[in-house]
């Protein structure tokens, strides 16, 4: 089934609304374009290079974040959503249609750094509702869809919304332009024996960390670990496992290096919604209301009952 017919589907049924649809008609159009835009990266050196800008988060941008983000805002000025809210921006981007019911927050070109090294990289976004009031980003728990797509071998897209029991995962069939449903719905199994996390940070993590790594080293775990966000959360959804991006103790770290708004939620939306769990340590991250458009959070998702464990731990060890 394409993308488009799953959607259509979706929308007969009351599952969706027009808006929802239109929207990630709009975001998949977008992919696309961005698809054979990271394709000439290897030949155009000149998308790779750094702008010598900072967005609004303080990171070094590449052109191809800056493209990427005006292909996105490109397609959704045609959709029903009212703002967008970019990773890239320091304010909401109001687009054409101030009357639609919904507010898109997207991280345009999640792991760009890789780009030069051919490592998958992605496109992270979250549907919210507005209420016509000031666009503010919404619990992770109220998001009506979320989804990410990743940029590597193949291009592909998960995707859930709020009525979904699981998500959907789709590949691009790039000679037909158009996203192809994989089949089976997603499932993250409640145990694990792998895991992914910076070891090169092992010295700075706090007790809860400190204690789980001891646990899972002498139970043999496997540690597998891209550094590309969107990379190893798909490796989780297509096979189960845990990722973790701890807060720790090295200075800027004390709050975590992910973005609440703009990665935490959109893939913690996910994770629940295929059966696994996200927190930030002690708690479940789509709890948390975000009191800052850019505001940072520790980010630990996966098998269910890993997370437990470490819920368990830091409400233990940080007491």
């Amino acid at each position: 089934m394409h993308l488009q017919s799953y959607l259509k589907e979706r929308c007969d049924s009351g599952g969706i609304s027009a808006a929802e649809m239109g929207v990630m008609l709009a975001l998949a159009a977008a992919a696309i374009a961005i698809t054979a835009l990271i394709r000439r990266d290897g030949i155009d050196a000149d998308l790779g290079a750094e702008t010598g800008d900072a967005n609004s988060d303080g990171d070094t941008q590449k052109a191809l974040d800056v493209r990427a983000e005006a292909l996105i805002l490109s397609h959704l000025k045609e959709s029903d959503a009212a703002y967008l809210l970019s990773e890239e921006q320091p304010t909401p981007i109001a687009l054409p249609r101030q009357t639609a019911p919904l507010i898109v927050a997207v991280d345009p070109l999640d792991g760009s750094s890789n780009i030069a090294v051919n490592v998958t990289v992605g496109t992270i976004f979250s549907l919210m509702p507005w209420d016509g009031n000031l666009p503010r980003p919404c619990r992770g728990r109220d998001q009506l869809g979320a989804g990410f797509f990743t940029y590597g071998a193949q291009t592909t897209l998960i995707l859930a919304f709020a009525s979904d029991a699981r998500p959907q995962c789709f590949v691009l069939d790039e000679d037909k332009g158009h996203f192809i449903a994989l089949g089976a719905e997603v499932e993250i199994a409640a145990t694990t024996k792998e895991y992914a996390i910076n070891a090169a940070y092992a010295q700075h993590w706090h007790a809860p960390i400190q204690q789980w790594k001891t646990q899972v080293l002498a139970d043999a775990y496997s540690m597998r670990w891209v550094g590309s966000l969107v990379a190893d959360a798909w490796r989780i959804f297509r096979r189960g496992g845990v990722f973790l991006y701890p807060a720790d103790a090295r200075a800027g770290m004390e709050a975590g290096r992910l973005r609440l708004v703009y990665e935490a939620n959109p893939i913690a939306f996910l994770v629940e919604k295929a059966g696994g769990l996200a927190v930030n340590g002690g708690e479940n991250i789509l709890d948390l209301t975000p009191q800052e458009l850019h505001e940072r959070t520790p980010l630990l998702f996966g098998s269910a009952d890993e997370m437990k464990i470490l819920i368990a731990l830091h409400k233990e060890l940080d007491a």
